[in-house]
């Protein structure tokens, strides 16, 4: 038996998260009856999602793409927005990891790996994920250390951080930060609480693997001992 949620993961149909999304809004039918968040699914089980048969067939894929700016992190987008599945060709039904905002850049992972997606995207595994920002102004060491302590965010505070100054001037700062959490605008919410803004955002790396010099708007396949070391993170 698995459960409902996991086994439309493991077919291609998006995270664990979106899939409880389909089974709450009654799309999703096993054996002919709506299913209920919380379903189980045995071998032989008939599958319907909006009436399509899913069945999991497809070979583990596994993708990093440098997301440029001006596409949703999403497979189908309902305002007609640019999304980033069609930046990737692949012969695989994928879908991403996690999100960036749309002017956010840089590393994003795409698979059709249900566990994996659930490993690196829940909160109880607190992978990092690391971001390079341009901010407005100088960044001084007291908000530098507000913001490794944590800040408030949406009236919760934010876990603790690194911050690293790369470069700074009298106009802008250039730094690294690694944060473990994935609110939603989390990032730029945090600077603007230490009275900064964010001109500039790109995830750099998720745990140690790193997007390198891949180009903008690329994707590269991760070869097995980084699909490993993210399954071990």
């Amino acid at each position: 038996m698995k459960r409902l949620n996991k086994y439309l993961a493991d077919c291609g149909i998006g995270s664990r998260r979106e899939c409880d999304r389909l089974i709450a809004d009654g799309v999703v039918k096993v054996n002919g009856k709506v299913a209920r968040l919380g379903t189980e699914v045995k071998e032989g089980d008939r599958v319907t999602v909006n009436d399509k048969r899913v069945e999991n067939k497809q070979k583990l894929c596994y993708v990093m793409l440098h997301k440029p700016k001006g596409y949703v992190t999403t497979v189908k987008d309902d305002l007609g927005r640019k999304t980033v599945m069609e930046l990737v060709n692949v012969n695989a039904r994928i879908y991403p990891v996690g999100r960036l905002d749309y002017d956010t850049e840089g590393l994003l992972l795409l698979t059709n790996d249900g566990d994996l997606a659930n490993r690196l995207t829940h909160p109880r595994n607190e992978v990092n994920k690391t971001y390079v920002a341009r901010i407005s102004g100088v960044l001084t060491a007291s908000e530098r250390v507000s913001l490794e302590k944590g800040v408030m965010v949406d009236g919760e505070k934010t876990a603790p951080a690194r911050v690293r100054i790369l470069r700074q001037d009298v106009h802008h700062t250039r730094c690294e930060i690694t944060v473990h959490e994935g609110r939603n605008r989390q990032i730029k919410k945090m600077f603007q609480a230490v009275g900064k803004e964010v001109e500039f955002l790109k995830r750099v790396a998720i745990g140690d693997l790193r997007l390198g010099g891949l180009k903008r708007g690329t994707f590269r396949y991760l070869s097995d001992s980084e699909v490993d070391y993210l399954k071990n993170l």
